[in-house]
């Protein structure tokens, strides 16, 4: 853990002026709703409108030249946006292997920043596998959407401008899919502040990292349909993450679409601000939680905003 640690203290030290340091705030509205002290950390105001800038721009810089003719990855869209404009800023050729069904908001905005876009019929898992494969046909470095530790170490500086915004936290709901985030952040917050307790945060539709846990090994899920389209597909077999996720989340919070749903809706009126359903697991996650952690102080991580209009006005109508 000391050494994932250090990796993200130095990718913290060095991934900027390119990755934002994001704002954290008190919600003064979700704080006298709820009973609690919460506090917002606005990653969907990072570049490309998410936490997945800091994973990519990671990889690439600890890359160097092993990325001058190009990379592969795989995405459901917020990383594939992330890798391509972490490459577009290197002058590194991205391809983009994604889900047919995947957001076509998403996908065009990896398209808008000069990825070559390859479609793959299935979920997440098979746009990985086709990606991995193409990846050793073209001799090309494949960079996972979470199964790396320079992504992961990226993602954790979430948690290391937490600790130095509000460093007393006794509680941070992240939201899961493949556990990059998640596993960054509590690997900052394992070293720095061992107390604070993290919750991940899933629906219920795209549970697959839960059913892992409690499987105690990696297994295949049916997944269903979620407005938390950026966290969903399966867990990739062998990945760091799962055991990360097994020694560093301290409770685990399965939600419903309508729960979701009203997180955004919340969030919307009270803050003015347009989340995507990724966000909106994690906020409510703390809702869940709040009538059990009264006047204590309750970080929630808002991963995203990469949902189009008529979708979210669908969502929270």
């Amino acid at each position: 853990m000391t050494t994932m640690f250090d990796s993200i203290a130095e990718a913290h030290r060095a991934i900027r002026p390119q990755v934002r340091v994001t704002p954290m705030e008190r919600s003064t509205a979700l704080s006298e709703l709820t009973g609690c002290e919460i506090y917002l950390k606005c990653e969907h105001v990072q570049h490309t409108g998410s936490f997945k800038f800091r994973g990519a721009s990671n990889k690439l810089r600890r890359m160097g030249q092993q990325a001058k003719r190009g990379v592969i990855t795989s995405s459901t869209g917020n990383h594939g946006q992330a890798v391509a404009l972490a490459g577009r800023n290197a002058g590194v050729r991205v391809g983009v292997y994604a889900p047919s069904n995947a957001a076509p908001s998403k996908l065009d905005a990896i398209r808008a920043l000069g990825a070559e876009l390859v479609l793959v019929e299935g979920g997440a898992l098979a746009a990985e596998t086709a990606a991995r494969h193409a990846a050793e046909e073209l001799g090309l470095p494949y960079i996972s959407p979470y199964n790396d530790l320079d992504v992961i170490a990226g993602q954790g500086t979430v948690g290391m401008e937490m600790l130095e915004q509000c460093p007393d936290l006794d509680m941070v709901c992240v939201s899961v899919g493949g556990g990059g985030l998640v596993s960054g952040i509590a690997s900052a917050y394992q070293e720095r502040s061992p107390a604070t307790r993290i919750a991940g945060c899933w629906p219920t539709h795209a549970p697959s990292m839960y059913a892992s846990l409690l499987a105690g090994s990696i297994v295949e899920v049916t997944e269903h349909p979620t407005l938390s389209d950026g966290t969903a597909g399966g867990v990739e077999p062998g990945s760091f993450t799962f055991h990360l996720c097994r020694q560093l989340i301290d409770d685990c919070l399965l939600l419903t679409e309508e729960e979701i749903r009203q997180a955004m809706r919340l969030l919307a009126h009270t803050e003015r601000w347009m989340v995507e359903g990724a966000a909106g697991v994690a906020l409510a996650g703390m809702l869940k939680v709040a009538p059990l952690w009264q006047g204590r102080k309750i970080g929630v991580v808002l991963c995203g905003r990469n949902v189009a209009l008529p979708d979210f006005l669908a969502a929270v109508q």
